[in-house]
């Protein structure tokens, strides 16, 4: 299928904005062209496409640069693609909980039908209930959140499905896995979203990415705020990223089995959900007490009972945090 077919009309013939750093891009000169206050550290434009940091990422992620989109976090992305394919008013999504709450959010926003068709018992994908739809976008979050699993048969739907697969994989460095970036050239209609958030450990920068067919990501640009990173998030991440142990991720596999091992100890739990995350998903006895029992012994988790039933999510912490928690829950009654 040709994706580039799938785009609002408007969006298509939509004429970006050009800045003053895509008319020059030299680094050298006196700089009159973008009306900026004349002195300062800060005082000048960033690079619209945060170059720099996209040349490393490209290299980590095994992409070409012209395949790749920066984003203010991976939010940004999952608005991009709405507002670039989906036409208001007429156009629906395809979500599948439970998942991730920001695909459905930005749909409301953009006025897109939300779809919505269930994980199956064991978190998976009901194929035949998807293919049924007829939508613009299928959102799709492997490894799952907040379930924690990979989701299976994936490149079903990539050969089956009429419009755009987005697939975000915010946690897939947790996971034995690799990326399913490799199934760009096969499928045109793929969006893989991935962030620094997560393993990289920079969810303060805010700082995620597209990657997709190269005319894709051209659309992209074309609809992104000019100046959507900034200097400051890029300078921050290119340090971040040329100085990446990424041993940390051994060690953090390590203490989520650890907190697992502990966390079936515990009377209070009655299920542990498998997990390739940072976090996992765990059913309790009675999840609402024991969610207001752990605030108050000031240790935040997440209550998910309302997407799956007495449930809370637990992000792996420190050594000395995880520790806490089994020794804080093992005082609950």
């Amino acid at each position: 299928m040709n994706p580039l077919a799938l785009i609002r009309p408007n969006i298509a013939q939509l004429t970006p904005y050009s800045s003053a750093r895509e008319e020059y891009t030299g680094t050298t000169g006196i700089f009159l062209d973008a009306n900026e206050f004349p002195e300062g550290k800060y005082n000048r434009y960033p690079d619209p496409e945060a170059k720099a940091v996209q040349s490393v990422l490209a290299a980590q992620i095994g992409c070409a640069e012209n395949q790749l989109i920066l984003g203010n976090g991976s939010d940004e992305i999952i608005d991009l693609v709405q507002r670039a394919f989906g036409i208001p008013g007429t156009d629906s999504i395809i979500v599948c909980p439970p998942t991730y709450g920001m695909y459905e959010v930005y749909a409301k926003i953009n006025n897109l039908e939300c779809i919505r068709i269930p994980l199956t018992g064991d978190f998976q994908l009901d194929i035949p209930q998807i293919l049924a739809q007829k939508a613009k976008i299928l959102y799709l979050c492997s490894p799952n959140n907040p379930t924690g699993n990979e989701l299976e048969n994936i490149e079903i739907l990539l050969q089956n499905f009429q419009g755009i697969v987005f697939l975000d994989e915010a946690y897939i460095d947790f996971s034995p896995s690799n990326s399913k970036n490799e199934l760009l050239q096969n499928y045109p209609n793929l969006i893989i979203a991935q962030t620094l958030s997560k393993a990289k450990g920079l969810a303060g920068l805010r700082m995620g990415m597209g990657i997709a067919h190269p005319e894709i990501i051209a659309v992209l640009k074309k609809i992104k705020p000019p100046y959507n990173i900034s200097q400051t998030n890029q300078e921050l991440a290119l340090q971040a990223l040329q100085n990446w142990d990424a041993t940390a991720i051994e060690t953090l596999v390590k203490e989520r089995d650890k907190l697992v091992e502990g966390l079936k100890k515990n009377p209070s739990v009655r299920r542990i959900f498998p997990s390739v995350t940072n976090f996992i998903l765990v059913e309790m006895t009675e999840a609402d007490r024991i969610y207001a029992f752990l605030t108050g012994r000031n240790l935040i988790v997440r209550n998910r009972s309302k997407d799956v039933p007495n449930t809370l999510r637990i992000t792996v912490g420190t050594p000395q945090e995880n520790e806490l928690l089994l020794k804080t829950l093992a005082e609950f009654q």
